[in-house]
C-alpha cells in the first residue's frame, strides 16, 4: 500500500520533459519526496545514495515538539 501525502507546487519550477512551467509537485510517497509533473506525468526521485548522504549523523535529539 502507498501512502501519498501533501502535495505541494513548487512556484516557478519547470519541467524537464514537457518544458511546461508551474506544472511540478512535490509530494512524499513512503516516505521518500517524489516530484511529478501533472501535466505530462514526468517523476523525479532523490536516489537513496544522495538521501544517505544528506542524513546528519552526528546529531542527537533532544526532544519533539508537539503543537497542540
Amino acid at each position: 500500500m502507498t501512502t501519498r501525502k501533501k502535495k505541494r507546487f513548487i512556484a516557478g519550477a519547470t519541467c524537464p520533459e514537457c518544458h511546461k512551467q508551474d506544472t511540478m509537485m512535490l509530494f512524499l510517497e513512503n516516505n521518500v519526496e517524489k516530484v511529478e509533473c501533472v501535466d505530462c506525468g514526468y517523476q523525479m526521485v532523490q536516489p537513496q545514495e544522495q538521501v544517505t548522504k544528506a542524513s546528519r549523523k552526528s546529531e542527537q535529539l533532544i526532544g519533539v515538539f508537539k503543537p497542540e
